[in-house]
């Protein structure tokens, strides 16, 4: 609901306005009327009073989304000469505000900024491991372009990437390449956490190759983090496009290099990975052989799939385990709001949800619990993990217990800390929460690519979604991403590179050999490849799956489905590896 003009309401206490601005000769400060923000600047008598309204509501925008409270906000500015102010005084007192209906039950016409929390993947959580490696590889460097795609001479940056080849067979068996393509983080945590390639290669005498994503790890041009980071002429360079070349011109030089250019490769990737193995097995057919793309969202763009689907997921992952606990979490957010404009509000949510320090605003506490909802849903395995913290099996089934499990005449929101412990300190070892911790060069790559290319429309139904419904809205994303980077998204731009509208029509007519691996549990399989396409181009539906968990190590834990889905993987990548050997071998025998 937008606010209404301030010539017309939203001033409850014009009064004491009036006589602030008689008396100081100035005012600036703002005002809280229910969901309406009230901003009013009058300085030494000048002949224009500015006032300024927007909305104040809590879950105007959410993580990863790709929205913005702020810039969107519809501004009223009304001058009113100060000969006039007493008429404009009587006027106002007869106003009365109307009550606006609760945050849960409306869309926000204004929305997070996507820059800052557009919906990340799990490669946030990336980082060297501190801990010794479980598998083993070389760390080599490779002197890489910085612009693939124009004759300029720019200096290039050293590409990080981890090597094996005890497994291999070698070129003279044609031993075939295992290559991961690297994430949006530092590429040995995916290394380390991608146990699959490594179990398979012995397997098939496979190499295994994990190159790191530009931009990431150290993987940084111009030298460091803080140059490449600068501005928008530095970051211009990380683009999807140029990650692919990346990885297409080290095969070359990998091949070459180790007489092996007859050996075929086979790309896996998972999440953004997973997209860009899909993608790249459409855009250079000639240098991989196959693609197995896990948990690959490659239709979350330009309204291929309903915006609002990853949140629904979510939501319908808490539902399956308890309705109560779905609708608990659902009333929260208004008792969140409620709570954070008492006196004192803000402090006591502070001490309700043990965090280090003040809140500053409930949009904090909001976000942090959203956060944790939704990766929740990401990682909710079926046996205990340290992925990106340490969790339980069916971790949502455990937030729910807590959450239900409490006497009745709990508060809401004490039922909401101790079931969102579970995710935040499951071992019990955090004395206290940060909410609002940021990245410490206050931006990312993530960040970037969202604002550029990855432009991944998000919103939140009203009737399915437990979180605040709240629309998407592409004005105020934009103008976010001009105050962050300056640069206008290009939201066609994937689609337009590699498909995605008519995706059926372009994998069959131009694709083969891609896998496409899902959990229905994980909220990105809703904007992924969920049906056969083809005899190659084949979809590995899970319904208790969630974000690539087939790419994870085996466990004794594994339950028969993920058993008989990596098996099925297997036998569809050696298919691969045989035909491209009997091609070999009658080109060999012409």
């Amino acid at each position: 609901m937008n606010p209404r003009p301030l010539a017309l309401t939203l001033i409850s206490d014009p009064i004491n306005i009036l006589s602030e601005i008689l008396i100081n000769h100035t005012l600036s400060e703002s005002h809280n009327y229910g969901t309406t923000l009230v901003r009013c600047t009058l300085k030494h008598l000048s002949p224009t009073l500015h006032c300024t309204t927007s909305p104040n509501n809590l879950k105007n925008s959410q993580q990863r989304r790709g929205q913005s409270s702020q810039k969107n906000q519809k501004m009223a500015t009304t001058k009113v000469k100060p000969t006039i102010l007493v008429v404009l005084l009587c006027f106002l007192v007869t106003i009365t505000l109307s009550s606006q209906p609760s945050l849960a039950s409306q869309p926000s016409k204004s929305n997070r900024p996507s820059s800052k929390w557009a919906p990340r993947f799990l490669g946030r959580f990336s980082q060297p491991p501190n801990q010794q490696q479980q598998y083993r590889y070389e760390t080599k460097y490779f002197s890489q372009r910085l612009d693939h795609f124009s004759f300029s001479e720019l200096p290039n940056f050293p590409q990080r990437y981890l090597i094996n080849t005890e497994s291999w067979v070698g070129p003279e068996r044609l031993g075939p390449i295992f290559f991961y393509c690297g994430n949006e983080g530092d590429i040995e945590w995916f290394a380390e956490n991608t146990g699959f390639v490594w179990e398979i290669a012995p397997r098939f005498g496979a190499m295994v190759v994990f190159p790191e994503h530009r931009y990431y790890g150290e993987s940084m041009p111009y030298g460091s983090i803080d140059v490449a980071y600068k501005n928008a002429t530095t970051l211009s360079y990380l683009t999807a496009g140029q990650a692919l070349a990346d990885f297409a011109v080290l095969i070359r030089e990998l091949k070459r290099n180790l007489s092996a250019e007859a050996c075929p490769v086979v790309l896996f990737g998972g999440s953004y990975g997973g997209m860009l193995a899909s993608w790249m097995r459409l855009k250079y057919p000639h240098v991989a052989i196959g693609a197995l793309a896990s948990s690959a969202p490659i239709l979350q763009f330009e309204d291929i799939v309903p915006p609002e689907t990853f949140y629904d997921i979510v939501s319908n992952s808490f539902k399956r385990e308890s309705t109560s606990c779905f609708n608990t979490i659902k009333e929260s957010w208004d008792a969140l709001v409620s709570e954070g404009q008492k006196n004192d509000g803000l402090l006591k949510l502070t001490e309700t949800f043990h965090l280090c320090r003040k809140l500053n605003k409930t949009q904090d506490l909001a976000d942090w619990l959203d956060s944790a909802y939704s990766y929740l849903a990401m990682v909710n395995y079926p046996y205990s993990a340290n992925f990106m913290m340490p969790l339980p099996g069916h971790p949502i089934r455990e937030v729910c217990r807590k959450i239900d499990s409490l006497p009745d005449g709990t508060s809401i929101l004490k039922r909401i800390f101790e079931g969102i412990s579970v995710y935040y300190n499951y071992t019990g070892d955090v004395d206290c929460f940060e909410v609002d911790a940021e990245d410490p060069h206050g931006l990312d790559g993530w960040n970037w690519q969202a604002c550029t290319e990855m432009v991944m429309p998000m919103s939140s139904s009203k009737d399915v979604s437990m979180f605040p419904t709240f629309d998407y809205n592409y004005s105020s994303f934009q103008e976010e991403c001009w105050k962050d980077f300056s640069v206008k998204p290009r939201p066609r731009w994937i689609t337009t590179e590699f498909g995605g509208h008519d995706i059926k029509a372009t994998l069959k007519n131009f694709g083969s050999n891609i896998i496409f691996a899902n959990g229905l549990l994980d909220p990105w399989s809703g904007s992924s490849v969920l049906q056969n396409i083809s005899e190659t181009i084949v979809a590995l539906n899970t319904e208790e799956g969630a974000h690539h968990v087939d790419l994870r190590a085996a466990t004794a834990e594994d339950p028969d489905w993920l058993v008989e889905q990596r098996a099925t993987e297997i036998k569809l990548i050696e298919g691969w590896i045989n035909n491209y050997h009997q091609e070999k071998k009658a080109i060999f025998n012409m």
